[in-house]
């Protein structure tokens, strides 16, 4: 039907209400069943007279009553409160006194229960989630863990969704369980298990924003093997105002498992190098890179100097960076720079025109498999890239430069990894021979960041939306996993902490076996792996074999020698160098072998062990020593 139908139906039962409220209340008062006579219909017209402008103008005609809830109820309380004080007044003064007065206090509390219940009829008769209206619909079952204000919100949200059933509360507080709200019921998170068979429900939804991370992932944990859909709700510093509805929920993500509660940043150590200063970040539009630049124009630089290889992630992060700063206010003046850090000239003239005071050079080619494979322009860009940017900074007198590095760089067994330690021991034989004077150089060491562009989580997420199969390279292989925010974080306050020559190691926590995090998140998504066990399962996991340099085990330290600093999760390692004389031999040696463009392995490999001591090729390398390589620029 029309609205306008809807609404002329509505009113014809309203004005029914009206006059069949007032007759009740006769017919109550006089102990009889009631004959309208005389004076008294004049009570029967007032009452038409008066209710329906005031419901009119209280907007009770544009609610839609299958979507109407406390507030559409408490409208209709207001429009009746005032309409009875009208006609309860109309009766006293103007009507006859033939009229008993009490009709003007009992008829609109008879108006209100009949015009309320009419409401809550409609409701529960037309709402989408009406069993009998959507029997044919194939709900997702759903139990809420957190019977808090969030869990409140967002049960409330999905009632008015045809395609969600809520079957119940789960919560930690006694004092709740077996207890109803709203109609649903609270039970303890040890039935768990019984009620997702009995009930047969599909999804859990973690209405838990401010609990900490720790008891989230051990909430998660306990329902491992229940082959159910885990979702959750935003935490409580993403939530804007407060509010939720459906679009809020979304799948659990990987750093909700691996992720740590955030320690609180030193400010006096986050600012230091960052305050009124002119920041210059390399590799700006890469993961760690990127967050770098969010996290720094909040701590009000002058000036934000973005360079970039990549056009399109320059582009990208030019325009979040600037609606940032709109929004939040911030007085930071970006420059946006498409360059090469190899290129020496155009650095030195970046540098010359800007004048940085602080380098955070993330720019390096990171992914060890195409490494391996292109091992001349892997070591092209990560030593000789870092070389001309630590040169420059030398030269132009600026004051912090930090290194991103990565604990591939430790007793590497990969061209990536080699690559990283040679950019390490650049910048100790740097800092050694200029004394601690002018620029400082540091680096700063971690594992894996989740979400990366290299990461194996989005690979698994890709596959697992294909319908699998999920790949692992090796049964045993482990990582160190770290967020993204938490390592950029780290990693500004590491630099300020520096004096020179330092290699700061970020605490990664505890390492993590590949295939386990494959598998969690498998059944994350609300699936099982297909195995021996389960031949029926949703999702199949293979075993593909190491990749060229990849190792098992990575490690952050060379000698078992960490220092601790005044930060709980930066630790500084005391390493071997090479003086920067010999270093420089080995470089000139390196830059021949590139400029060259054609080199027999065997002759790169032994040139790179020279310089990084512990450097040895894994069994898959070793198979292709004596491939040659062809580079053409």
């Amino acid at each position: 039907m029309s609205r306008i139908t809807k609404q002329s139906i509505v009113f014809a039962i309203d004005c029914f209400y009206i006059l069949f409220a007032v007759w009740l209340s006769f017919s109550l008062k006089y102990e009889t069943v009631h004959v309208p006579g005389n004076d008294e219909w004049y009570a029967y017209a007032i009452a038409l007279l008066i209710a329906l402008p005031v419901f009119v103008i209280s907007g009770l005609y544009r609610s839609i009553f299958r979507y109407s809830g406390f507030s559409a109820l408490s409208s209709v309380a207001v429009a009746c409160l005032q309409y009875g004080i009208l006609y309860f007044i109309t009766i006293v003064i103007f009507l006859p006194t033939s009229i008993p007065k009490s009709i003007g206090i009992l008829q609109p509390l008879l108006l209100l229960l009949g015009i309320g219940s009419s409401r809550a009829v409609a409701r529960f008769w037309f709402h989408p989630g009406n069993v009998k209206n959507s029997k044919n619909c194939n709900k997702e079952k759903i139990l809420i863990y957190g019977a808090g204000e969030a869990g409140i919100q967002i049960a409330s949200a999905l009632q008015h969704n045809a395609r969600y059933s809520v079957e119940g509360f789960i919560d930690d507080d006694i004092l709740l369980f077996d207890k109803c709200i709203n109609g649903i019921t609270v039970y303890s998170p040890d039935c768990v298990k019984k009620i997702v068979y009995s009930k047969s429900i599909t999804n859990i939804l973690l209405a838990l924003p401010s609990v900490k991370k720790a008891r989230r992932q051990e909430i998660i944990h306990a329902f491992e093997g229940l082959d159910i859909h885990i979702r959750t709700l935003p935490g409580i510093e993403e939530m804007a105002d407060g509010k939720l509805s459906i679009s809020d929920i979304r799948e659990i993500e990987i750093e909700d498992l691996l992720g740590r509660d955030p320690v609180a940043p030193n400010h006096e150590l986050f600012e230091r190098c960052i305050k009124n200063k002119t920041i210059l970040v390399t590799g700006a539009g890469g993961s760690i890179g990127s967050e770098l630049c969010r996290q720094i124009i909040s701590l009000n630089p002058v000036r934000l100097i973005l360079v970039e290889q990549s056009e399109y992630n320059l582009y990208v992060l030019n325009n979040e960076l600037e609606e940032r700063i709109r929004s939040h206010g911030y007085d930071v003046h970006l420059v946006t720079l498409l360059a090469d850090v190899t290129d020496r000239e155009y650095i030195n003239k970046i540098f010359d025109c800007y004048q940085p005071e602080t380098v955070y050079h993330a720019a390096a080619y990171k992914h060890v498999p195409l490494v391996e494979c292109n091992p001349l322009e892997g070591l092209r860009n990560n030593v000789f890239g870092t070389l001309s940017v630590a040169e420059a900074s030398k030269k132009s007198g600026v004051k912090n430069f930090i290194l991103i590095s990565t604990d591939k760089a430790v007793r590497p067994t990969n061209i990536m990894g080699a690559s990283k330690r040679i950019a390490e021991l650049i910048l100790q034989a740097m800092a050694e021979e200029q004394n601690g004077s002018e620029t400082c150089f540091s680096m700063v060491r971690f594992g894996n960041v989740l979400g990366s562009s290299g990461s194996v989580v989005p690979l698994f997420k890709n596959q697992i939306k294909n319908g699998g199969p999920i790949t692992v390279t090796h049964q045993d292989i482990t990582r160190y996993f770290m967020t993204i925010p938490e390592a950029a974080q780290l990693v500004i306050q590491a630099g300020a902490m520096a004096i020179g020559g330092d290699v700061f190691l970020l605490d990664m926590g505890e390492p993590v076996k590949i295939i386990d995090l494959a598998k969690r998140m498998v059944e994350l998504s609300g699936y099982t792996i297909k195995d021996n066990e389960k031949p029926d399962g949703d999702i199949e996991l293979i075993v593909t074999g190491l990749r060229p340099g990849e190792k098992l085990y990575e490690e952050l330290l060379i000698a078992d020698n960490p220092i601790e600093t005044n930060h709980q999760r930066i630790f500084k390692a005391h390493e071997n160098f090479i003086k920067y004389d010999q270093l420089r031999e080995y470089l000139d040696s390196l830059e021949i072998m590139i400029a060259d463009g054609k080199v027999n392995l065997d002759e790169l490999r032994v040139l790179i062990k020279t310089i990084v001591k512990g450097y040895r090729m894994n069994s898959v390398a070793s198979e292709k020593e004596n491939i040659t390589l062809v580079i053409q620029r």
